[in-house]
């Protein structure tokens, strides 16, 4: 009682049309406001803002995701979320809201990158930036973990940089159309294991003061250009520190691993020891954790 619910479900998703189709009909019996996609993009951005009054005021918890709220894909897919009530991604997460709600897009927002109004141009200029610190002869790199690779715009920017000096490293699961033959500090690598590799995150050297970024978009023409996609910024230091790391655990498994080669083709990274995989490393981990965590509940 009380409580005023709108939710966005995307029906075009793939092989999954109906079931989203029977979520909406059970949605809008219990009351909820149902939107059935934005006109003319499709949707594919996962975000949830709850504002609810604490002490008299009305406080916003934010979550932002790089997977689908979906329980099957959510057991088959690595992805990653951040929960937050920083106040300036709640004014953004509101300010999407409104625009998805049918306003156009007249609320600027500040942290988040929404596509298809500035992803893909804030990309390119904190590439820029990287270029122009690698000039300077300051930190400059830049680390990403994709699905996909394919925007023409975005493979130049990345070639540009790694031209004037900036290093770069990309994960790239799936489809590449970048070559990395001319250029020494350009190097992809794919990891192929249990789990599909779903994540995007975009890491930023920024002169020494790192920024890091979860996206729901692929660097592709379609994610980019003709989709609702966000981009978020993770403030907090020790998350971010965090998924940096990550990505250096990721860059050097060395089981499950393949590397793009300069004649494009690619090649599995040779097992060394100790060997490295990383899948089957953060299963452990988390393991046990959950093992502690019942053993301290026990107590």
């Amino acid at each position: 009682m009380g409580k005023q619910v709108t939710v966005l479900v995307e029906v075009r998703a793939r092989f999954d049309e109906e079931n989203n189709i029977n979520w909406c009909k059970i949605l809008e019996a219990a009351g909820c406001h149902v939107l059935y996609g934005v006109p003319k993009w499709k949707t594919h951005s996962k975000i949830t803002l709850v504002v609810r009054r604490e002490a008299q005021r009305l406080k916003q918890y934010i979550h932002i995701g790089t997977g689908n709220y979906n329980g099957i894909t959510a057991k088959q897919y690595t992805d990653m979320g951040i929960l937050t009530c920083d106040r300036q991604l709640g004014e953004d997460a509101s300010a999407f809201f409104n625009i998805i709600t049918g306003y156009n897009y007249t609320f600027p927002m500040k942290n988040i990158f929404i596509s298809p109004y500035a992803t893909k141009d804030e990309f390119i200029a904190k590439l820029n930036i990287e270029k122009d610190n690698a000039g300077m002869g300051l930190k400059a790199s830049f680390r990403a973990k994709v699905n996909s690779l394919s925007d023409p715009e975005m493979i130049d920017a990345i070639y540009d940089a790694a031209a004037n000096g900036v290093n770069i490293k990309l994960l790239v699961r799936g489809i590449c159309c970048l070559r990395t033959k001319f250029y020494d500090n350009l190097e992809v690598r794919s990891i192929v294991g249990r789990f599909l590799e779903h994540s995007r995150m975009y890491l930023f050297e920024n002169a020494g003061m790192p920024e890091v970024f979860i996206s729901s978009a692929d660097l592709m023409t379609r994610n980019l250009d003709r989709r609702i996609e966000l981009t978020a910024p993770v403030k907090d230091i020790s998350i971010a520190q965090k998924i940096s790391s990550l990505f250096d655990r990721m860059w050097v498994d060395n089981t499950h691993t393949w590397q793009l080669m300069d004649n494009d083709s690619y090649h599995r990274v040779e097992e060394s020891f100790p060997s490295v995989n990383i899948q089957e490393e953060l299963i452990e981990e988390t393991r046990r954790k959950n093992i502690a965590r019942q053993a301290t509940q026990s107590v």
